[in-house]
């Protein structure tokens, strides 16, 4: 099985982050291929650059997450990249109304589903939103 981990899990991989025990314990058991998309990476990166502004973070210290986030990407994740069909599915899944869903998660939503992935994520609503589509939910 591959797990995709949706950006909560990756910030708390690689800075200080309330989750980092969580994140320790979800990951520590799994044997499975972790998948990462450039969506994913993308939001990382805002994560940390906000945190860099907002003095939570020195700049070194996310210049430090960055190297270790793309080295580990290389050798111990696999990356998928968002498509043009994954934007189309995340819209009609957005569109659909009944769904508690903002872009960025039904677009993770859609690459996981595209690429068969369970799903690991500590964000709640967008769990229950996975689980309702068939997508298993890795627990965390």
């Amino acid at each position: 099985m591959s797990v995709y981990l949706d950006v909560n899990v990756i910030v708390a991989l690689f800075a200080v982050d309330p989750l980092n025990d969580r994140t320790d314990k979800a990951l520590r058991g799994l044997r499975d291929t972790l998948v990462v998309s450039d969506l994913a990476g993308a939001e990382f990166s805002s994560v940390l650059a906000r945190r860099v502004r907002t003095r939570d973070l020195s700049a070194g210290e996310a210049r430090t997450a960055f190297a270790n986030f793309d080295l580990w990407c290389e050798s111990q994740a696999q990356s998928v990249a968002i498509e043009g069909a994954d934007v189309a599915h995340a819209t009609n899944l957005v569109r659909r109304l009944d769904l508690p869903l903002r872009t960025p998660d039904a677009l993770h939503i859609a690459v996981a589903q595209r690429s068969d992935c369970a799903l690991l994520t500590f964000d709640r609503a967008m769990a229950n939103v996975a689980r309702a589509l068939g997508i298993e939910i890795v627990k965390a």
